[in-house]
């Protein structure tokens, strides 16, 4: 008797904590879908007056190409106004990790328009650099002022950080979903923060309509042929993501390298602008502007037609020449460049239909050098199209294991190691 007694209370105080719970979950998704709603048109907004202006300074550098020869002076305008007003957000994508591991200082705006403008003159002027970069911080940026203007609370705040991120990353790329696990899977290597799926997916959403309802576009890429999925093609796509892994951890490998470099100049605005002369000897020797800027239409070729050995390998070290020498923008276009062409060369070797080695190169190598397999998967099959999403998820995978514990984000912590042949505290260490 006391024990039927006792479950029948047990289960009315389940019943009264349910509805208590249901009550709390109803009033918390509210707030976070008001945050996400508001957050999300701003962002999206912000995302497609930049894509709109880097669409346009790109057709101004290709129509008038004599303008890459000012690359040292615009080098030294970023490094000058860094120097002077952006002392607190340097560190760019890293700051914003650090914050959403170790919360300190609310991100100053300024953020914002100098990753805008700095982003700009580096396309303006033939920088290697991409875009994804500069979104995040503009959406990490704009969501840490609702700490400030709503008194956030610390784990509040991490959800807030982690909203801006994705819809940076989703309105930037056309990709919300890949936009929303980026954000909740970037700032903490084999770990997600559930807590804030739901405000993540619903603002990555409405970042990514709203960009879209003001007109601005994405490019379209297509994967004709997918081959039935065998024991052969198992291997072969295990085989390429290794290939994939190493040529992102050659690209981390050599950005933190140059940057040590670099940093021997004392004066940091001097940095871009010895690393702008670089640049451009480079661009007249190679007598093309093929691999400056964010090499959209090469990676188009790639998925139609092989590219030669060397394309690859020219983005990925005048990719890390630019960025380690203080221009500004992002590493995610070049590394798409970097895996598309090194997956359209590998099709020499590898009998897999060319655009769907491209495909697999594009996201794979992103993968491994953001330690984002998980968005990465997503992106590809937002992209590409679900049919080929095992050859992606395989990529994806195998790149992020055999990449290592390095990446483009210094800032990132090891919350889950990639394989237990060396102990957790070494890498902590």
């Amino acid at each position: 008797m006391p024990v039927k007694n006792l479950t029948e209370g047990n289960l009315s105080y389940l019943h009264r904590f349910q509805k208590l719970e249901f009550g709390l979950l109803l009033a918390n998704s509210l707030k976070w879908l008001s945050f996400s709603a508001l957050l999300g048109g701003i962002v999206g907004s912000a995302s497609a007056l930049f894509l709109v202006a880097l669409n346009l300074v790109t057709d101004y550098r290709e129509q008038n190409q004599w303008i890459t020869i000012f690359l040292p002076s615009a080098g030294l305008l970023i490094g000058l106004a860094y120097h002077y007003w952006g002392k607190k957000v340097v560190k760019g994508n890293n700051l914003l990790i650090e914050e959403l591991q170790s919360p300190k200082n609310i991100i100053p705006i300024i953020m914002a328009p100098l990753i805008f403008a700095g982003t700009i003159i580096t396309h303006l002027f033939g920088g290697s650099a991409g875009r994804e970069g500069t979104a995040v911080q503009i959406g990490g940026a704009f969501a840490d002022q609702f700490t400030k203007v709503f008194k956030l609370k610390p784990r509040d705040r991490k959800i807030i950080l982690i909203c801006g991120i994705s819809a940076g990353f989703a309105s930037v790329f056309g990709t919300p979903l890949a936009g929303a696990v980026f954000g909740i899977e970037v700032f903490v290597i084999g770990s997600l923060l559930y807590t804030a799926i739901l405000p993540s997916f619903v603002t990555a959403i409405i970042a990514d309509y709203v960009c879209k309802a003001w007109g601005v576009g994405h490019t379209h890429y297509a994967i004709p042929i997918v081959p039935q999925m065998d024991m052969i093609n198992l291997l072969l796509s295990l085989g390429t993501g290794i290939i994939f892994g190493l040529a992102a951890r050659s690209f981390s490998t050599l950005n933190h390298g140059l940057s040590q470099l670099f940093a021997k100049i004392k004066y940091p605005p001097l940095r871009p602008f010895v690393g702008g002369f670089i640049l451009i000897g480079l661009i007249y020797l190679l007598g093309t502007t093929r691999y400056i800027g964010l090499g959209i239409p090469v990676i188009s070729e790639s998925f139609t037609q092989q590219e030669p050995y060397y394309t690859f390998a020219i983005k990925l070290f005048l990719t890390a020449l630019t960025l380690s020498a203080g221009f500004k923008g992002g590493e995610v276009t070049p590394l798409f460049f970097i895996g598309a062409t090194l997956g359209s060369f590998l099709s020499i070797f590898v009998p897999l239909p060319v655009g769907l080695l491209a495909g697999m190169g594009f996201v794979a190598v992103f993968s491994g050098a953001a330690n984002t397999p998980l968005a990465c998967i997503f992106m590809g099959i937002e992209l590409f199209g679900a049919e080929c999403g095992v050859y992606i998820a395989l990529a994806c995978v195998t790149a992020y294991v055999f990449s290592g514990h390095t990446g483009i984000y210094r800032s990132q912590n090891i919350g889950s190691p990639k394989h237990l042949l060396l102990k957790r505290h070494q890498f902590l260490s």
